[in-house]
């Protein structure tokens, strides 16, 4: 049987339907069905390994499979609503981020639970923790989208909350996360429907508008785990205050929550969250190995039970990829969470590339162990010279085993290969080697291994590339404390932000004398392999466990494993931090992810792809591209009107058919412009004292503008009480109808002398009267319709200057006459629309409708939509075209350009936005020519 090339062989979108299985002589074979829910126990002392099956969990997906074929019956209108709006399939090729079936099974199996009718349920029972409140918990592998799932339940709760406030037991707008730790923490911020990244908008999770309006009354808490702790008493405190009662704990953790009740509580990473029953007992070495505190791990449910004394949980919903607690024995199935209802294991994501492909040791040229016949690569540790050596305290200039030596020059070997070919495809952060160790000492060791020189590989000596992470500095920078004076290892750290190649500013802030150790370290580790900030140019991170829950770093490519894997779940949270993909592309072939590796030595994962195979190797992850906003092209900057909806509006509307308003005649002769006075006694008067008052000597009094304001206002109070709309439209109408009476010929003065601007508005001035009346006896009332754009209060205008900074690993190329950096080019049509609004001398801006957020809401099918036109372009004229290209003319693109339309015409009526118009290039390329030069030309608002 030939060798797999790729272990991908499932979409991520669609339900799996084979997965791999293992024979007897290792090698892999296809089943034609999905993977049953389970996890596998590996016994690596007596070299055993055997498949636990969670029945539970199978039985539950037939189930849901059922309902979900039925149409979800039982759910309320808003859930059903929200169920249709995620699984059409339609959206999946539309979304820029579509779905993954893991997710929607997801959050489908907990809405299962709590809506679906009775006989759909029958005969299920979910055994909780033995606590008062309900648990529920998603299994779900790293990689898999958990904050997307959290994203849908806040979505699903409040919204059914607020929709149906007297069904508090099922349903919650307060929700409470609790995450493992302040990088966990700052992560989940994007699940604040106010962040400017929010999920809510990038994955549209509402159907409507007004749904998503609605969602912004959450009361959302995110809070890190260790606020549950109890308070301390100051050990030197006078006075004994006592012991916090559970009201005051509730009011102090809940803090803007407090006053909420019947809340939803979510745990991430909720393998941390369980109650440890009194007849266990827990090695110390088995909490390390779950990477807990035995005096703290249970901390986080005891807290939640004070709070649910007071305020009342009405459920918990946990996510985690590893919901086992740790038990003491040699095996762990009665670990497993029993409250488990979904489960997409890491052998689920790694077939359905979610994942990258961990590939381990499973053959070298040194003799292998003679218990296992294992290669001594594939668990290093347990080799006895390597175990002995490593498990001692040995100063940092101790040299390191001579296998590990051996291992290292081969990984690095490896390592070097992939770093020289990212360095020529333009990738700007090296790939990444992640060693965990058992202890500080051989993280220690390890370090001075590569820093000073002793490393095989010049490349990996760059001791301002290689970060070895203090576990007990970093513990107390993921809970906002401060660590003890470490002056040496301070100096490291601002040594590697001094060296970074990024801008200035960015490594000035972290090199402030303000600045801690702890959050220095934070922020490195955060941000591993990212362009633009201070990890960017790390390539070796040393750390002792397995770094902090949610590190995301993308580019680990190698992982050394230097410490005891006693279960086959050590193995996966380790391998975890290295499973981030770099990119998200589809293999044209086979219409499946395209495979990404992760080269594993030391770490005995029995899920994995042996090296080699009959093909040439995988190519390295592709080169990033980093598209961002450029602040020096000001000049090319666009901004467009954030609009929620354009609505109809009747409104009574004054006309006046001008031409059958005869002309008014003014005789100047009648009036008179000045006065001479002097004074009079009796019938004389003193000529000798003669003074004049001459109105051409006040032109302010007589501006056009108070003019028209003041006839208007005559007219105002002649019409008020029966023009049936409102009376601010009236007065605006009104100064309207003045001005273009004022300005037209039905006004005739027979009198060259008068024609001076000035004595013409005194003559005015002087017979408003007559002016208001001639012209209220030819207005009309009539009903018209007008379109009238509602604007986004928290966000009315957008603009490419705001567009948050990404990445791509899709074709990228420069642009000129644009504010972004550069174009994504998806078709040969985008790049030759591209080309000619970069070479169209009337084009003085133009830009890619690509993460710039702008988008007009269509009604389709009964629900609101998002249109994202491809483009936008701003002509030196001040006319700003919206452009589709490669329009076609079915039903809803006719609806889209409906909408399109309207809102065009609202913006255009709106006034104080410029000129707007829409176009859609259809049939060949020569068309995009002809459009621009119409519009280039033109202020109209046309299609083609």
């Amino acid at each position: 049987m030939t060798a797999p090339t790729s272990l991908i062989i499932n979409s991520a979108f669609t339900e799996p339907q084979q997965y791999w299985a293992e024979n007897l002589d290792r090698t892999l074979r296809r089943e034609p069905t999905r993977r049953p829910a389970g996890y596998e126990i590996i016994d690596t002392r007596e070299n055993t390994r055997r498949q636990v099956s969670i029945p539970l969990v199978d039985t539950i997906r037939d189930r849901v499979r059922l309902w979900r074929a039925d149409g979800w019956p039982g759910t309320t209108a808003v859930t059903l609503g929200l169920l249709q709006h995620w699984w059409d399939a339609e959206k999946v090729s539309r979304r820029q981020y579509p779905f993954y079936f893991c997710q929607l099974e997801a959050i489908e199996t907990l809405i299962w639970h709590l809506e679906a009718l009775p006989e759909y349920r029958q005969g299920i029972y979910i055994q909780g923790d033995g606590g008062e409140f309900e648990r529920l918990c998603n299994k779900m592998a790293t990689g898999s989208g958990k904050t997307t799932v959290m994203a849908m339940i806040i979505t699903w709760q409040v919204l059914n909350a607020l929709t149906y406030p007297k069904s508090p037991r099922k349903y919650s707008s307060a929700i409470f996360l609790v995450a493992p730790g302040l990088t966990v923490k700052s992560r989940l911020q994007v699940l604040m429907p106010g962040h400017e990244n929010n999920y809510y908008d990038q994955f549209e999770l509402c159907p409507s508008e007004a749904l998503r309006q609605k969602l912004n009354r959450a009361d959302i808490l995110i809070e890190n785990w260790h606020t549950l702790m109890p308070l301390k008493e100051p050990e030197r405190s006078v006075v004994k205050k006592g012991k916090e009662s559970d009201e005051a704990y509730t009011r102090r953790v809940l803090g803007p929550l407090a006053n909420a009740k019947n809340l939803v509580v979510i745990n991430d990473e909720a393998h941390h969250a369980y109650r440890k029953p009194a007849d266990i007992k827990v090695s110390k070495a088995e909490a390390e190995a779950f990477g807990i505190d035995l005096d703290e791990a249970t901390r986080w449910v005891e807290g939640l039970d004070r709070i649910h004394k007071t305020r009342r949980i009405a459920r918990c919903f946990d996510l985690s990829a590893t919901p086992f607690a740790p038990t003491g024995r040699n095996n762990t199935e009665a670990g497993l969470f029993t409250w488990v209802v979904s489960d997409f294991g890491l052998n689920d994501a790694i077939e359905a590339g979610l994942v990258k492909t961990p590939r381990v040791v499973v053959r070298d040229d040194a003799l292998p162990n003679a218990q296992t016949l294992r290669p001594k690569l594939y668990h290093l540790y347990r080799e006895p010279d390597v175990a002995e050596d490593l498990n001692r305290k040995a100063e940092a200039h101790e040299p390191l085993p001579a296998l590990v030596q051996q291992a290292y020059t081969l990984l690095g070997a490896d390592w070097r290969a992939t770093a020289a070919e990212w360095a020529a495809q333009g990738h700007l952060s090296p790939p990444v080697m992640l060693t965990v160790c058992n202890r500080t000492e051989t993280a220690a060791r390890v370090e001075h291994y590569f820093t000073r020189g002793h490393a095989q590989w010049n490349e990996l000596h760059d001791a301002n590339r290689t970060l070895r992470v203090d576990s007990k500095v970093l513990e107390k920078a993921e809970l906002g404390e401060a660590a003890s004076a470490d002056k040496d290892y301070d100096a490291r750290l601002r040594s590697i932000v001094q060296a970074v190649r990024t801008e200035p500013l960015v490594k000035e802030h972290w090199l402030a004398s303000s600045t801690k150790k702890e959050e220095v370290l934070r922020e490195l580790v955060d941000t591993v392999g990212k362009p633009g900030q201070i990890g960017q140019d790390l390539q070796n991170v040393v750390s002792v466990a397995m770094l902090s829950e949610g590190w995301d770093a993308k580019t680990v490519t190698h992982i050394m494993g230097l410490r005891a894997f006693t279960s086959q779940l050590l193995c996966e949270q380790v391998i975890g931090r290295g499973l981030r993909r770099v990119a998200y592309d589809i293999d044209p072939e086979t219409g499946l992810y395209a495979p990404e590796f992760v080269n594993v030595f030391g770490v005995p994962l029995s899920v994995a792809l042996p090296p080699g195979g009959e093909g040439p190797p995988p190519p390295p992850p592709k080169p990033s591209v980093q598209i961002k906003t450029l602040p020096e092209r000001q000049v090319h900057e666009i901004k467009w009107p954030n609009i929620l909806r354009v609505d109809e509006v009747v409104r009574p509307q004054l006309v006046v058919q001008w031409s059958q308003v005869p002309v008014l005649t003014i005789d100047p002769a009648k009036v008179a412009l000045h006065a001479d006075i002097a004074p009079a006694l009796g019938g004389a008067a003193d000529w000798s004292q003669i003074t004049t008052i001459n109105l051409e000597l006040l032109p302010d009094e007589f501006r056009q503008q108070r003019l028209v304001f003041k006839a208007a206002q005559k007219a105002f109070e002649q019409l008020q009480y029966q023009f049936k709309g409102q009376r601010e439209y009236l007065l605006f109408q009104l100064v309207r109808l003045v001005e273009t009476l004022l300005a037209s010929n039905k006004i005739d003065i027979p009198s060259l002398f008068h024609q001076d601007p000035l004595r013409k508005r005194i003559l005015f001035s002087m017979h408003m009267d007559a002016i208001v009346q001639h012209l209220m006896a030819y207005v009309i009332e009539q009903n018209t319709l007008r379109l009238e754009a509602v604007f986004d209060g928290e966000r009315p205008v957008g603009s490419t200057r705001d567009m948050r900074t990404w990445y791509t690993t899709r074709v990228a190329e420069p642009t000129q006459r644009c504010q972004i950096s550069h174009i994504v080019v998806d078709s040969g049509w985008e790049k030759y629309a591209a080309n000619v609004a970069e070479t169209h001398p009337d084009v003085a801006a133009w830009v890619k409708n690509d993460h710039l957020g702008f988008h007009i809401l269509y009604l389709w099918n009964g629900t609101k939509r998002k249109y994202i036109p491809d483009f936008l372009v701003r002509f030196k004229s001040g006319k700003t075209l919206v452009l589709e290209i490669k329009g076609e003319d079915s039903p809803q693109d006719q609806a889209k350009r409906r909408a399109m339309d309207q809102w065009v015409q609202a913006v255009n009526a709106q006034g104080g936005l410029g000129t707007w118009a829409w176009d859609v290039v259809v049939g060949s390329m020569s068309a995009m020519q002809d459009v621009m030069g119409k519009h280039a030309s033109h202020a109209g608002v046309s299609e083609t």
